[in-house]
Formats: C-alpha cells, structure tokens, sequence
C-alpha cells in the first residue's frame, strides 16, 4: 500500500513538472523570474462557479482579497475597517441608508472607468443570488453620480462595512453571468490570464491598477491535495505549499515553515431539536431533516464542553500548531471572555447524572431507553478534522458518550449536518458569524432563544461597528441566558488551528493580516508584496 502511495505521488509530481513549465527538479525552477512565483492550494479552494463575485467569489466563511476586482472597503491587519475603492462614506442616523463616495481615479483591465454605476450593478445584482454573500439586509443600491453611490436597507445592519470588504465589483458594460466567471474584467491588482480547470490559475498583474504596483508581475495557484502538495514541493516545483500538521515532521530541504494566526476555528454544531424536525438550507433553500435525540438535551451539550481536552487535541492532532478555542470569535473585538470552559469529565459526569441519565452495562449514559450516543460527520479528506473526530471519540467515551465517526464528502455533509453533528470549521473577519451560528432561523444547530435574537438585532442596529462589540459579547452571555457552555451550548469549539506553509527559504512573503477560515486563497492577500531574496 506504501508503495502504492510512493508511486502515485511521483506521478502527480511529475505531472507538476509539466504543468508548472518546469524541467530538472532543482530549487531554481520556479524562481527563474524574480517576479512570479508558484503556490500550491487545497484543490476546495478552486471557485466552483468561477471568479465572479456575483456569484460569491471570496465572500461567504472563505473570504479573501478578490484580487482581479477591487472592493469598496478592506480589512485591515488588525481587522479594522479601511478604504479601496470608497474614500468615505456615511450612515445616516436610522442605520437604513449607507453613502459611499468613491475614487474617480480606476479604471477596469480593459481601459473602462470604473464608476458608481458599476457599484450599484454589482450589488443589485448579487442580492439576487442564493451564494455564500448575504446580502439579504439589502433593499437597494443607486448610483446618484459617477462617485456616489447609496445603499438602502431594510434594516441596520452595522456589520455591513465587513461584507463590502469582500464583495469585488464587476463591470455593467462587460458581464455576463454565463460568461464572466471564466473571463472575469476587474480593477483589481492582477488579470486572469489562464484558468484550466481543475489544475491552475495564472495571474498576471494589472497595468491599469490605480494603486502600489504589485512586485510580483505573475502568480501561478495550482490546485492538489494535502499529499499532492507536499510531494510538488519535495520536488522543488512550488514555491509555497499549503500543508497540514501531521507532513511538518518531515522537513523539506530548501524550504522553512510558514505559520499564520487565523480565526479558523474547529467545532461541533449540536442540533438543539429533536429529531423528525426540517429545516432549510442557507444557501439553495432545499429542505432537510433537522434535529438530533441526543444532542438536543441540554445536559449532553454541556457535558460535551466540559469533557473535551482542548490541549491534548493541539498537541496531538495538530501537533502544537494551533490553540484551544472557546468561541468563533477567539481573539476578535467581539469574543466573549465568558464562553471559556474547563476540561473537567467529572464535571461533565455530574452534569449527566444530575440530569437522570444513568450509566448502562455497556458503560454508556442512558436516559428513558435513549442512549447517549450519535454519529460525528467529519470531511475524510481533511487529516485534521479526521484527527479531531477520532480524539472526541475517545475524550467523550471517556464520560459514557458514545461518539461514532462518520467521514465523507462535504457534498453529503451539507445536507446531512442539520441532524447530525459535524466536525465544523468557522472563522469570519466579521461578528457575523455569531448571526449566521445563533440567530433564529437556517443554522446547523437550530438554535433559537429570542434573548440572544434580541442583542444580535441590537449589534446590526448599532451606529457604528465598534459600537455595536457589546451586543455581540451580550449575545454569547449577558449573566443570565446565551450561547456558553454553562447555557445553551449549541455549539462546541474546540482549537484555532494556525495555517501552515512550506515556503522556499529564498521568499520573502509579508502577510501580517489573521487568516479567517480556508486555507485557500487567504494566502496570497498580500502577494503583491511578496519578493525575492
């Protein structure tokens, strides 16, 4: 079988080679020019329906720079908001009407200014579409002038400024939604040059850019798997690689490790429902079974808190790289200091105990003939969230759950996970997330309190975004009722996983910003600045 695996990633190695234009497996191969360079990405990260932010190319949990179109607004290093496209804009004293003014200096990659127009398209547009951008807070968008453009709400939404960070504006004069995707026009740094799908992506960079010319002229992503990417750059033909915690105990000479901070967060949604419960998905609007007999029990979501060894999960599935993890939020303006929880299985115990569930023959909880025990869905291709589903499994055997790991595909978890709790990951440059996990309506746990409703609503409604952190942290626990493991607990976060790199030792690259969720294209953010040594 090992030598099996040997074979196929020569293979895939030497069909690298091919794809990259590379010949002799030496260090020099991709680095010729001193100013391209070649990354390796989770193959996930490829845009299903292109580079189209219409259709929600680098919004949603995945967000990035869309780097071929410009945005009104960024994230900053910090994770505060600052400018592109926009040079200031307004929020009028209800929070229901948004004024951008925007630079009169940018033109698209085919020589068009880009106007105000272009704006409002874009989002009129997008409204419109079931994609990972949400832009349901949204009535309207017009374009008074050239360089203004107004956004009419149905409601505050004072986390808005976070969305229009992430969503890249298109062009009136040259979309095409059954075309664009493929053949994207921006105002970002770089062109599409050439996209052969399901192997790579040229980038190449925009002389009509309107800001710091990017370094590096050309950029080359191939997309492989964990293993793929490893052996591509054992072979020297990338020059940097994402990879996973378990491939860094055997490292590659030419190369160091790269570690980025990040907000990707692992975690377990425990539908709160019992079972026989439908429920719609967020994204397409199809129906699924929702609900789960075990987990919607209270005294079960906090015993899960309390017996999971976040640490033990750091040093051994992760391999140190990576930290414990009590929210989404971790390390944000927003986190919540109360949804800490200490590992404590007797705790846990004693919360199952005080709640009548009684320890079987079997040496698992029972409660009214319901065992405690459920399936754990994980991604079987991801090595980390394997490793997590298989460390539950044994810490909650520990206090009588019974755990059984599930692993497939994402394209069956999605309709499978409003039932069955699923090895998660989450992590937004955004408060957002506590909505899309907690508020009332399509989330993966179906988690209802109206308490916690009410302070999201307050947080939206805010004046400004700093304004609105204290909603967000009332959200998760305001003393009495919220989302921690000492109450409701729908959720259970586990570790913030540090993302990692194989990088060449020749490479300078700068990227100070957090990384949100998705190895992918977060990485190459700041690759306009990126050089060689």
């Amino acid at each position: 079988m090992k030598n099996k695996k040997i074979i196929v990633l020569c293979l895939i190695v030497t069909f690298i080679f091919t794809l990259v234009g590379c010949g002799k497996n030496t260090d020099k191969n991709t680095n010729a020019a001193k100013d391209s360079v070649v990354i390796a990405m989770d193959a996930e990260s490829e845009p299903a329906a292109g580079f189209d932010p219409v259709m929600g190319w680098a919004a949603g949990e995945h967000t990035h720079d869309p780097l071929i179109q410009s945005t009104l607004l960024i994230t900053k290093e910090d994770i505060t908001i600052g400018y592109d496209l926009a040079k200031e804009y307004t929020i009028s004293p209800d929070g229901l009407t948004w004024t951008f003014k925007i630079r009169s200096d940018v033109k698209f990659s085919d020589g068009v200014p880009l106007t105000a127009k272009d704006v409002a398209f874009t989002y009129n547009h997008a409204m419109k579409q079931a994609t990972e951008t949400d832009l349901s807070m949204l009535k309207s968008v017009e374009a008074i002038d050239d360089t203004t453009v107004v956004f009419h709400f149905k409601k505050p939404h004072s986390a808005f400024a976070y969305t229009a960070a992430v969503v890249g504006i298109v062009p009136e004069h040259a979309y095409n939604a059954a075309t664009y995707g493929k053949n994207p026009i921006g105002s970002g740094r770089y062109i599409l040059k050439q996209w052969d799908k399901g192997q790579q992506v040229i980038l190449e960079a925009n002389p009509n850019y309107y800001g710091e010319k990017p370094q590096m002229k050309k950029v080359t992503i191939v997309f492989m798997s964990e293993d793929a990417s490893y052996a591509a750059a054992k072979g020297g033909q990338v020059d940097v690689a994402y990879t996973a915690p378990s491939y860094t105990v055997n490292p590659i000479k030419g190369y160091h490790i790269l570690l980025f901070n990040s907000v990707d967060i692992r975690g377990l949604n425990l539908p709160v429902v019992p079972a026989g419960n439908k429920v719609a998905a967020r994204k397409n609007g199809e129906t699924y079974p929702a609900g789960n007999n075990v987990t919607s029990n209270l005294a079960i979501r906090q015993a899960i808190a309390c017996a999971i060894d976040r640490e033990a999960i750091v040093k051994n599935v992760l391999y140190g790289y990576g930290a414990v993890a009590y929210s989404d939020s971790i390390n944000e303006p927003w986190e919540n200091e109360a949804m800490k929880v200490a590992y404590d299985p007797a705790k846990a115990k004693a919360i199952l105990e005080a709640d009548g569930w009684k320890l079987n023959a079997e040496g698992i909880y029972e409660k009214q003939g319901q065992k405690a025990e459920f399936d754990l869905l994980y991604i079987s291709s991801n090595s980390v969230r394997t490793g997590i589903a298989m460390a539950v499994k044994e810490m909650l055997g520990q206090v009588g759950i019974k755990v059984n790991p599930v692993g497939s595909s994402w394209d069956k978890i999605s309709t499978l996970c409003y039932e069955t709790p699923h090895v998660f990951g989450a992590g937004l440059h955004s408060p957002t997330g506590i909505e899309s996990h907690y508020y009332t309506g399509k989330n993966y746990a179906s988690y209802s309190n109206p308490k916690v409703d009410q302070y999201i609503d307050q947080a939206l409604a805010a004046n400004s975004v700093e304004e609105s952190y204290q909603f967000w942290k009332k959200a998760q626990w305001d003393g009495v009722t919220g989302i921690t493991p000492q109450a409701d607990s729908p959720w259970v976060w586990m570790v913030e996983i540090k993302h990692i790199y194989f990088a060449k030792e020749n490479l300078n690259v700068i990227d100070k910003k957090i990384h949100p969720h998705g190895y992918g294209w977060t990485i190459v953010n700041n690759v306009h600045n990126w050089s060689w040594k």
